[in-house]
């Protein structure tokens, strides 16, 4: 699937939904290494972006995306609408991300 074929938004510009094949999703937890986390209390002292944060966060993004993407082909979708991220902390230090979309399949107008 083309990630151009994955919008926020609940259609696509010169598309028609033949059919919607329901909910995708994609769900990774995380937990923060103790070197990370030192490493990142090292960058807070001088406050801007924690890089180390922000890695850990885009990577357990991107790797939940990469799933929810995978769950669509499964079901033969060639689009995902409607997508959007939530993020859940389960435990102190481990966060749940999850990728989320309703799959359909599209025809060009």
């Amino acid at each position: 699937m083309e990630q151009n074929m994955i919008t926020t938004a609940f259609e696509l510009d010169g598309y028609a939904t033949v059919k919607n094949l329901g909910i995708v999703r994609g769900i990774i937890v995380r937990s923060r290494s103790l070197i990370g986390n030192i490493g990142a209390g090292i960058q807070s002292l001088f406050g801007g972006n924690i890089t180390l944060y922000t890695k850990l966060c885009e990577r357990a993004r991107e790797e939940a995306f990469i799933m929810m993407m995978k769950h669509a082909e499964d079901l033969g979708a060639n689009a995902i609408i409607g997508m959007r991220y939530d993020a859940t902390e389960v435990a102190s230090g481990i966060t749940e991300v999850l990728a989320y979309g309703t799959a359909v399949i599209l025809k060009k107008k």
